[in-house]
């Protein structure tokens, strides 16, 4: 693997360099002589004369037979350091392993495996590469694991390779870190779709290469599961201190850009994520905790302007960019050689790249709206779905991911139809008929506190059944009231799309009883946050269905100072205006939404207030713009 040798002083230049000075035997006594002509040696090797290093080395083995395989082993690292692992073939040859001690024989071994890799010898390298009960220093451990995966791509092992380069992910950085993880991808769009199928299936929820696997799976068009975060502790750990007035894991920036378009196609999308991001901020000030300075930068809905405003930002020295919108303009960022600063991404690149060093991605996908509808019909009893969408792309993909994770979940999926018509929607549909159930009219938010146990009158066809529908309140309001009148009374549950964002109880009188997951904060159902009504009624873009862009704002900001501790601690979460926010192992920000339900036209949460956790009232208060442009049910034109 080339990258590794490109960049090895930031990633394991120095563990090499250490070797070459310090590695030399002590249990034979060496002279003032020897002592100087080692030191001379591994001076010159510090200061990149390898090519010097290894003849002075190799002199000495001759002058101190007593060291001379100790020696002759730091020739041959020299020359290797120097590029040159074949010139140092002949003198590992003449190395005699039993008189090495300490970590010499590993490093003997990683030596001949990477010449024997030179040779087109993997079968040899994965022999010395992966040697039962060998003791591996902290150093030498992503070496020994770069060879072993290259062992294992050269003889045929893409799963293997894979799954020992997943290893070297958290050790790696920076470029290394970017190459490695395109090799992951890589090496498992080799994997026969069928049996990276299986092995996936297989796996437990813990094994971290069940996140590479299903990455690769979805590059390759298959939808995979997409189970809830596992929640474990929210930010913001009060510090100990009299008069704290930050959090644990708060870190802000000196100064931070955000990206937005401000004219174009998607200028009127941009508008309520803006207002909603300085909203947050300023709330933010009633505590005194440290906030940066603001640099706004139009990104003008292009990927070159994208990529331009970034690289301004930089230069105007920003420490944290938040932005782009588009998934285009996410796409040219993401493309760039390097990228000298932090970002948080406020979409999905269309070309699925994966987010890189302390780069992270949030976005409102309609995928996750998909699958945790799944998991609450599930978690509600119900084992039998059907499936009910429009023809927008947003609904397509919330369908996609519903089948899925119903799927992984053990469900059953027993009609999947797209509605190209709402005026005659059930015509033809095979559904039961059946009266309503328990789980029609009560549950909580997680859907858990309540059984979905079938009374005598929903006993038999419909006690297991429910429906998922994802489109436009207009539709809905259209498909429900016949799915009634065809006495079909099963439970139906949707993505946020199905609610408009007001409270017209005379139009959505046809939606009773619909349950439909959604961001806390249109609710205030979140503690912590400043409240939706009295935000509303100053600011148009916090009503309606823009209301999800603008907590979407809300959120970036509110996520900024708490990036990086989401990052280094798995199952911690902020709870936000759009959902809890947790990071996943790709970067990637995660949401967990709250489920209301339309009563006598209202909607309202189902269990009246978001209980998990309060946000730290000393911290600031807490996917993307949609990835599609519909995916809010927002009037304006939307990226992606």
């Amino acid at each position: 693997m080339r990258f590794m040798r490109l960049s090895r002083t930031a990633a394991i230049g120095l563990a090499f360099s250490l070797a070459l000075v310090a590695c030399v035997p002590t249990n034979v006594p060496r002279s003032p002589a020897e002592i100087a002509a080692a030191q001379s040696a591994a001076a010159m090797a510090q200061q990149g004369q390898f090519d010097q290093a290894a003849q002075a080395y190799l002199t000495l083995a001759t002058q101190a037979p007593g060291h001379a395989d100790s020696y002759r082993l730091l020739a041959a690292e020299a020359w290797r350091e120097e590029g040159q692992i074949e010139r140092a073939a002949a003198t590992l040859d003449s190395i005699k392993r039993q008189r090495l001690s300490g970590d010499e024989p590993l490093r003997l071994d990683l030596l001949r495996a990477e010449l024997a890799l030179s040779r087109h010898d993997a079968q040899t390298a994965l022999q010395l590469t992966t040697q039962a009960n060998v003791s591996v220093p902290a150093a030498m451990q992503l070496r020994l694991l770069e060879l072993r995966a290259r062992a294992m791509q050269a003889n045929g092992d893409n799963w293997g390779a894979a799954r020992t380069r997943v290893q070297m992910d958290d050790q790696l950085s920076g470029f290394d870190h970017t190459q490695n993880r395109r090799q992951i991808l890589d090496l498992l769009g080799k994997v026969d779709l069928d049996s990276l199928k299986q092995r996936a299936a297989a796996m437990k929820p813990g094994d971290r290469m069940l996140s590479w696997a299903n990455e690769a799976l979805t590059r390759r068009g298959v939808a995979v599961a997409r189970p809830q975060p596992d929640l474990q502790q929210p930010v913001g750990t009060l510090l100990p201190g009299a008069n704290a007035n930050v959090r644990e894991g708060y870190k802000a920036p000196a100064q931070l850009a955000l990206l937005l378009p401000s004219d174009g196609n998607y200028a009127a999308a941009s508008t309520p994520i803006r207002e909603g991001f300085f909203a947050a901020y300023l709330d933010a000030g009633h505590n005194h905790a440290p906030r940066p300075v603001v640099r706004v930068y139009d990104s003008h809905g292009t990927a070159d302007g994208a990529v331009k405003a970034y690289q301004q930002a930089v230069s105007d020295g920003a420490n944290l960019v938040v932005g782009p919108l588009t998934r285009g303009e996410v796409s040219a960022v993401f493309g760039q050689a390097h990228l000298p600063v932090p970002l948080l991404a406020l979409n999905h690149p269309d070309d699925r790249q994966l987010p890189t060093g302390d780069t992270s991605e949030f976005g409102l996908l309609p995928e996750t709206e998909g699958a945790q509808a799944a998991d609450h019909m599930i978690e509600r009893g119900l084992h039998h779905a059907y499936v009910l969408v429009s023809n927008d792309d947003f609904a397509q993909r919330a369908a996609s991911a519903f089948k899925a994770e119903f799927a992984a979940r053990g469900g059953q999926l027993d009609s999947m139809l797209t509605l190209t018509s709402f005026t005659d929607a059930v015509s033809g549909l095979n559904i039961p008929h059946a009266s309503p159930t328990p789980a029609s009219s009560s549950s909580s938010a997680s859907g858990g506190d309540t059984a979905a146990t079938p009374t005598d009158a929903a006993s038999g066809a419909g006690s297991d059944m429910g429906i998922f529908i994802s489109m436009r309140p207009n539709q809905a309001r259209m498909l429900v009231p016949q799915l009634l009148i065809a006495n079909i009374h099963l439970p139906i549950f949707a993505t946020s799309h199905v609610y408009d964002g007001s409270d017209d109880a005379t139009a959505n009188r046809d939606l009773d009883g619909v349950e439909f997951c959604d961001s806390p904060w249109l609710f205030n159902a979140q503690p912590g946050l400043p409240n939706h009504d009295d935000i509303a009624a100053q600011l148009p873009a916090a009503r309606g269905s823009a209301a999800r862009l603008f907590a979407f704002g809300m959120d970036a900001w509110s996520l900024v100072p708490y990036l990086d501790w989401l990052r280094t601690h798995p199952g911690s979460y902020m709870p936000g205006a759009s959902g809890q926010l947790t990071a996943d192992q790709f970067g990637r920000i995660r949401r967990v939404l709250i489920w209301a339900k339309f009563q006598d036209g209202l909607a309202r949460p189902l269990t009246g207030s978001l209980q998990m956790d309060d946000v730290p009232s000393g911290a600031p208060p807490t996917d993307s713009a949609p990835a599609s442009p519909s995916s809010t049910g927002a009037g304006a034109p939307m990226p992606g």
